[in-house]
């Protein structure tokens, strides 16, 4: 029942890891990004989920960033943490401290790390659609490059 906070910017390299479930407050964006980064780079390899506080809706902006690196998103559908059986995974990351919270209650009794990575919330994000276009890239790079950090493609495989 590891409980641990990354938002000193310091991320620790994953071990052992089969089983990942990303969370943010509608399952949109953020948490379904990163659903779909480590499909794409772990096929078969680590099972991976996402879910909300609450499921919204698809994001229009969040398929567009995410089909410019090759991934589609389009199918992705909206899931809150109650849609899901989360006592199964290893590690839940959350990218919003609702999330978060919701994440720690869940594993406070279960083998299971909770993680906090703080991403930018992109809900009620105005400007025009290339100011738009280029807040959700970097959010989309902000997700690669922990997801880089805390999940090596050496360390594949291993879990």
């Amino acid at each position: 029942m590891a409980d641990s906070d990354s938002d000193q910017g310091e991320i620790t390299p994953a071990v052992n890891v089969s089983s990942v479930l990303f969370a943010c407050n509608i399952n949109a964006v953020r948490s379904a990004m990163a659903e779909a980064l480590i499909k794409t780079r772990f096929p078969g390899q680590i099972f991976t989920d996402s879910c909300g506080v609450a499921p919204g809706q698809q994001d229009g902006f969040a398929i567009a960033v995410m089909e410019e690196i090759g991934i589609d998103l389009s199918a992705h559908q909206p899931k809150g943490f109650d849609d899901l059986d989360c006592e199964f995974y290893d590690v839940i990351i959350s990218f919003s401290p609702e999330a978060h919270e919701q994440a720690r209650r869940i594993t406070h009794k279960i083998d299971c790390q909770a993680l906090y990575w703080p991403v930018d919330n992109l809900a009620g994000l105005q400007g025009s659609r290339e100011e738009r276009l280029r807040a959700y890239r970097a959010v989309r790079d902000d997700i690669v490059g922990r997801l880089a950090l805390w999940l090596p493609d050496e360390m594949a495989g291993e879990g």
